[in-house]
């Protein structure tokens, strides 16, 4: 998969910005706060994901615009496919999304369409963060896969929120508790689904995040990944995800009730979930050096690329936000030598910190607007 060209103009302070993207490295250079990320994040959020900073939709629009637009065509193994995100602020309906000149409801139709991966500093969350960090990058990666998990995931988070308002009335008097089993026997269909593909994604990505890691750390320390799931143990996966599964996510909401309902939260199921993360055999997240951090980080993001290619038809996109200038020559290679056959975009303040071997197309920005755009990167560079 490849984005064959680009259109961004109103997304923060990016203004009149058109490129045709390099097959393979299109490298984004400027001093710090001119629009580099922007960049990055103005294409992202065509992926049908939330921005990867966490922002909010009313914020991709210029503070002295009106409008945002973002537009890219991309091809796939297939076809050639056109995604247009745009935002007014003063109209009635602020947000339009368009597929294939097909007028969408939601984003939900890109997530299928565009595939892609950003690397970005604040990715060391992952490790150091809270659990629901290390649920969302498995809930993600997952879900590329295997789209149907976002479905699941929709309807869990939305009985949930209905759970949770019931739980508030029963505690209030306001509601009957009769009513609250209706909402455990879905919510125990939907959390089994989501355990059992958690599970399954956390056993794919343990092992090739082992092999990276070894080659990382020079074979000197091994990284693992375990997924502890708040309802079932790790032999219950043993069976099949089925009316078994259901019935015994739902006694555990049953066993946890009365206290869910003094509280008014919900306290059992998958969103308490862990993914633990272990170097050496110790926490990760309590234990493990800036360093040890860093690079775990990043090979889980690269494993979720390599298991991307492997099990799909077209390799993923990459974003790199100001990370290859951070690694050592050794740790480049390693990253270079995993996605040198995919398409990637990288931001960074000086170029002449990569690796030669990295060429494409280089494309300078100031204030928000591209200012030159070179190619042959390997003779401008020399």
């Amino acid at each position: 998969m490849i984005v064959t060209y680009a259109d961004i103009d109103g997304f923060r302070n990016l203004s009149g910005i058109s490129f045709e993207p390099d097959p393979k490295y299109n490298i984004i250079v400027g001093p710090n706060a001119q629009g580099k990320t922007n960049l990055l994040e103005a294409m992202w959020i065509l992926s049908g994901c939330r921005s990867f900073r966490g922002s909010k939709e009313k914020d991709f629009i210029c503070l002295t615009g009106n409008r945002m637009c973002s537009k890219i065509k991309l091809r796939d193994s297939v076809r050639e496919q056109k995604i247009i995100y745009e935002m007014i602020k003063s109209a009635a309906s602020p947000k339009q999304i368009t597929l294939n000149g097909v007028k969408q409801k939601g984003t939900r139709a890109l997530f299928d369409v565009f595939k892609c991966i950003a690397f970005i500093p604040d990715d060391v969350e992952i490790i150091k963060g809270s659990p629901e960090k290390r649920r969302n990058f498995v809930d993600m990666a997952a879900s590329q896969l295997n789209p149907v998990f976002v479905v699941h995931i929709a309807k869990h988070n939305a009985i949930m929120n209905q759970r949770n308002a019931l739980l508030k009335g029963i505690m209030q008097g306001t509601t009957s508790p009769d009513i609250l089993e209706i909402w455990d026997r879905q919510a125990a269909h939907e959390g089994s689904v989501i355990s059992y593909m958690r599970n399954e994604y956390v056993a794919k990505i343990n092992e090739i995040c082992g092999r990276l890691y070894r080659t990382i750390s020079g074979g000197e320390e091994e990284l693992e990944l375990e997924y502890r799931s708040n309802v079932f143990r790790a032999e219950d996966f043993g069976t099949p995800c089925g009316n078994e599964a259901y019935e015994r996510y739902y006694q555990k909401l049953r066993e946890t009730s009365d206290y869910d309902i003094r509280t008014g939260s919900t306290h059992t199921g998958v969103n308490r979930d862990e993914i633990v993360i272990r170097i050496n055999g110790v926490s990760a997240r309590d234990f493990g050096s800036q360093g040890q951090v860093k690079s775990a980080a990043l090979v889980m993001k690269l494993a979720q690329a390599e298991i991307f290619t492997k099990r799909c038809k077209d390799s993923p996109v990459i974003f790199l936000d100001d990370v290859m200038g951070e690694l050592d020559e050794n740790r480049q290679r390693f990253v270079f030598d995993i996605i040198k056959d995919m398409q990637v975009f990288l931001t960074t303040p000086n170029e002449s910190a990569l690796l030669p071997e990295i060429k494409g197309k280089i494309l300078r920005i100031s204030e928000g607007r591209i200012t030159e755009e070179t190619d042959n990167v390997s003779s401008y560079r020399e």
